[in-house]
């Protein structure tokens, strides 16, 4: 692979360890996959944040590293709300090795909003063609396909390394031949709201970690194509799927349709819904994975006025968009439910202390069961208010 003059003074050492670690780790995976050169990125995504997932190893080496990273960088969720995380139920332990993981990256530069979907706050704002190096399954799928950025699935490592270089490895999804669709999924129903999360759910299993092109009877909006990414990419390993006539590299480059092909009948999205439909009533409904954007704050908003929530109900999303949006938080929280910032379901230890729970994410029904040992079982956004017992005091 070939490196510039300065990048092989970064290699030898002579701009320290930590950048030294760094470039070895980039190079490294350019010689797997045989990368041609380093490429600049506008920026970067870093998971491995969360204390639940990391642990004291991972915790201990994001100290000792040090250095500054040269492009704008955001870390994925962490293991609680930074603010609420007493009335989550957090163990002080836990709180205060969370708190040093945050710290650590900080004094690496980057900024400590802890979030899946970077797209929705300033600065991440990436456009068509841009390479970037994000890390999170669902923001990583939400960047190649709603948007046409270019990312690999990075590993929380090598995210931190480009971050800190400014460049990553030129392969993967960052080359126009591995962007082109090998297997078209043939939709024969319409579809609305969560049914995306469970066409996920369904196509993942199938297509593993192959890039998929969908035709679909009407076009989704920008959420749902968010809901049906982050699903293939928890059932399966999807980093970039097409829609037909909608997302931006299938209208510019009007891919064949490949010969290889799947067809999803209205019957196995149903099935999703089916799911553990043995519990009857979950212990939390939990809604925002990915986390909510503005729009399907205002949704919920309107879902719960005037409506007051007998069980727990956490509503997830960015803390940017949370303090944007302070009267639709209010309005949430007037309801009962709790607007939680900086993590989600998937990821916090607060999840496992509950037996059941009802999501209307097909990442999360994937995650939850193997990651937080919680039966969980699918529904939409309606039926998830519903679920968490709704008096009407209007």
């Amino acid at each position: 692979m070939y490196l510039t003059p300065e990048e092989e003074k970064t290699l030898e050492g002579e701009y320290g360890p930590s950048l030294q670690k760094a470039i070895e780790i980039l190079v490294a995976l350019g010689d797997i996959y045989g990368a041609d050169r380093l490429i600049p990125v506008k920026s970067a995504q870093i998971a491995g944040v969360s204390y639940k997932t990391i642990g004291d190893a991972g915790l201990e080496w994001i100290s000792d590293l040090e250095g500054k990273v040269k492009i704008p960088s955001i870390l994925n969720p962490a293991g609680m709300d930074i603010n609420k995380w007493e009335e989550m139920g957090i163990d002080p332990a836990f709180a205060k090795k969370q708190q040093q993981i945050i710290e650590a990256y900080a004094k690496l530069g980057i900024q400590t909003k802890c979030t899946c979907t970077p797209y929705y706050l300033e600065g991440f704002d990436v456009k068509l063609d841009d390479h970037i190096a994000w890390s999170e399954s669902s923001a990583v799928s939400y960047a190649n396909s709603v948007i046409g950025a270019r990312t690999n699935r990075e590993g929380g490592p090598s995210a931190l390394s480009a971050a800190l270089i400014g460049k990553t490895a030129n392969y993967g999804y960052h080359l126009d031949e591995m962007r082109e669709p090998v297997i078209a999924v043939e939709v024969d129903c319409e579809l609305s709201g969560s049914d995306y999360g469970a066409l996920g759910y369904v196509v993942g299993k199938t297509v593993g970690s192959r890039v998929p092109i969908f035709y679909t009877k009407n076009e989704p909006s920008k959420n749902e194509m968010k809901s049906l990414g982050a699903a293939l990419a928890a059932s399966g390993a999807v980093a970039l799927y097409h829609i037909e006539g909608v997302t931006p590299e299938a209208v510019r480059n009007r891919f064949a349709k490949p010969d290889e092909r799947i067809p999803v009948e209205r019957v196995q999205i149903d099935e999703v819904y089916e799911t553990n439909k043995d519990i009857l009533s979950s212990e939390i409904i939990t809604v925002g994975c990915p986390h909510c954007s503005p729009e399907e704050l205002e949704e919920i908003a309107e879902l719960v006025n005037g409506k007051k929530l007998q069980k727990e109900m956490w509503v997830c999303t960015a803390r940017e968009i949370a303090e944007k949006y302070p009267d639709l938080v209010e309005r949430i929280e007037k309801s009962g439910a709790k607007v939680v910032c900086d993590t989600c379901m998937v990821v916090s230890p607060a999840t496992n202390k509950y037996s059941s729970i009802t999501v209307n994410s097909g990442k999360a029904l994937a995650y939850v069961p193997s990651m937080c040992k919680v039966a969980a079982k699918y529904a939409s956004i309606e039926d998830c208010i519903k679920e968490a017992g709704v008096i009407d005091e209007s």
